[in-house]
């Protein structure tokens, strides 16, 4: 059977016929053309999607906010990914992230993360690294050919090394500030550090990163609602409909980027 797609004048129109006529570029996978990235072509052109498919991203932190910015990714068309998480699925993951279930309770999030990839992108290439970010570990970590970093991780040594390292490289970077504690999603922006405030998170990533010598140039996705329920010691409460936010976000940042939006 033909696949079909209405066109912007409710038109029919048939996958294989917008291949032949205006779609087809050898530059990218012929399965490009099985419908799944039309909508995606039709929004943005030919030429971003194909962007995209070249840009290679490194994911840092693959729970409430990374697996939402790896998933979204994945289905606007970039083709290589770095993944970066040393945690397994438990139970308490369930409520917001989208490599929990109950299939995949005790895998490691970075394995399920690029099943999930290869689900909607089979020619997509992913490294896996379960490492936790630290500074034993941290050398270890191969950036060659990254063109964007999206740091989801949740500990502030981890952020600070992570921003250090893509500063020396120069690879642009985004990161999540905190998202636990919060239950308006609309609250969220994406700005400079240097123009944050509310978010406790940012604050001290503002200060860590003044005396490392980094002022401006880090761009963060941070909240302007001032936590709930903020209990000291505690593991932050969270809830699905927030991390998410977030990690949409930083993933649309990062394929306006890339694809020259």
């Amino acid at each position: 059977m033909v696949a079909v797609e209405p066109s912007l004048t409710g038109e029919l129109v048939s996958m294989e016929s917008l291949a032949g006529e205006r779609l087809h570029n050898q530059a990218l996978p012929q399965e490009f053309y099985d419908g799944r990235h039309s909508r995606t072509i039709r929004l943005v052109g030919e030429e971003a999607v194909e962007k995209l498919w070249k840009s290679k991203v490194f994911v840092a932190g693959l729970g409430g906010v990374g697996s939402y910015v790896v998933e979204t990714l994945a289905r606007a068309g970039v083709g290589n990914f770095v993944l970066l998480d040393k945690d397994r699925v438990v139970e308490s993951n369930i409520n917001r992230q989208l490599v929990a279930s109950y299939r995949t309770l005790g895998q490691l999030k970075a394995e399920v993360a690029a099943e999930r990839i290869r689900a909607v992108s089979p020619q997509a290439q992913v490294t896996c690294l379960p490492l936790f970010y630290g500074k034993e570990t941290a050398r270890q970590v191969d950036f060659s050919g990254c063109d964007f970093i999206a740091d989801a991780i949740d500990n502030v040594t981890g952020k600070l090394l992570l921003a250090e390292a893509a500063f020396e490289k120069k690879i642009p970077i985004i990161s999540s500030m905190g998202t636990g504690n919060k239950l308006d999603p609309t609250g969220f922006r994406i700005a400079d550090i240097s123009k944050t405030s509310v978010c406790p998170l940012a604050r001290v990533m503002r200060r860590e990163l003044r005396a490392r010598g980094i002022t401006s140039g880090y761009t963060v996705v941070y909240s302007t609602e001032l936590p709930h329920a903020e209990i000291p010691s505690q593991t932050p409460a969270s809830i699905s409909f927030v991390p998410s936010a977030a990690g949409l976000l930083i993933a649309s940042h990062i394929v306006k980027q890339l694809a020259g939006l």
